[in-house]
């Protein structure tokens, strides 16, 4: 983490996840000075901070990387380049000057830049709470399984119905002693492959359930459940609850900044431009016509922002980089 004095280049990331970390690299590879400014304290966003493990299947090359290979080959692949890395610092304040924008963040640092990238995919989240485990954060109650292994031997109840919950059930299932998942409603609303998959596995599902009380003094040993159909109550062994309820998300200051933001999303047209002079978007944050949420698309969206951004920064710039390989070191 950069300290001390204020930062200058020639473009800022705003978010270090996978997309910024492809954007940092393209930077460089435009011969652009580059910083990635993230809230979070590591650099690969949402994948660091919640699926390392999780593997991943739609990023063209891999047959299948998990989240944690990803970040490690996007932060070398970028660091051909030595990128300034500005991590547990929140972007707040945006300032001009003639040419270029001040980004100041939440803890006074300045950075000077000609051009700012936002990837900060949904903005800051934080998990939705599960009441009745209120107090036990930190002693058996967690919202992440960044280490699947940290539960080897434990009875852990996975609380939650979506992709998320059911994702740490399977990645729990091979190492934890015993995994429940609960849900409140009477369907799981994961994909249909997650969904077989779990149904294929050793982890106990109770729909129609809920988490009315967590029991313990130092840790938790004990959940007590509620069924809806019925309303009975009975206590099971947990020494580690999982409470996977969704996040809420927030743009927070972005939205001060005079981007056009519709739905919790930022618009951009199709050089990923947002409309505000010298700011740039790409990621799950943005929005236009026929938008996907993939990795693979954030990755194409970019390349397509640092690119139209260069002639910003040099007029003789085209907008089209030339091919990698011919400017890349020999391999092999």
């Amino acid at each position: 983490m950069a300290s001390g004095a204020d930062t200058s280049v020639d473009m800022l990331i705003i978010g270090a996840g996978p997309v910024g970390l492809f954007g940092a690299y393209y930077g460089g590879f435009r011969g652009m000075s580059v910083a990635l400014m993230d809230a979070l304290p590591e650099a690969g966003g949402q994948i660091t901070a919640m699926y390392p493990e999780k593997v991943i299947y739609d990023v063209a090359g891999f047959p299948a990387i998990r989240g944690r290979e990803l970040v490690a080959a996007l932060v070398a692949q970028a660091g051909r380049f030595d990128p300034v890395y500005l991590l547990d610092r929140q972007a707040t304040e945006l300032t001009r000057e003639p040419d270029g924008v001040v980004v100041t963040s939440a803890d006074g640092h300045r950075v000077r830049a000609r051009v700012v990238v936002v990837t900060g995919g949904l903005g800051s989240f934080a998990p939705k709470p599960l009441p009745a485990a209120v107090g036990h954060l930190g002693r058996g109650l967690a919202y992440f399984v960044p280490r699947p292994q940290d539960h080897a031997g434990r009875d852990v109840l996975v609380a939650g119905g979506a992709d998320s919950a059911v994702d740490w059930a399977l990645a729990l299932a091979p190492v934890a002693r015993s995994v429940t998942l609960v849900h409140r409603r009477e369907r799981l609303r994961a994909s249909p492959a997650a969904l077989a998959r779990l149904e294929a596995s050793n982890v106990e599902i109770r729909t129609l359930t809920d988490v009315v009380a967590v029991r313990g003094e130092d840790w938790i040993d004990e959940v007590e459940l509620e069924d809806a159909r019925d309303g009975s109550r009975h206590a099971r062994p947990a020494q580690a609850v999982v409470a996977a309820l969704g996040f809420a998300t927030d743009l927070g200051p972005l939205t001060r900044w005079g981007l056009t933001v519709e739905r919790r999303r930022v618009v951009v047209d199709s050089t990923m431009f947002t409309g505000v002079e010298r700011i740039f978007a790409a990621g799950d944050l943005v929005e236009y016509p026929g938008k996907v949420r993939l990795i693979a698309t954030g990755f194409g969206e970019v390349a397509t922002a640092v690119n139209n951004a260069a002639p910003l920064l040099d007029p003789a710039a085209k907008v089209f980089p030339g091919h990698s390989s011919d400017d890349g070191p020999a391999v092999g």
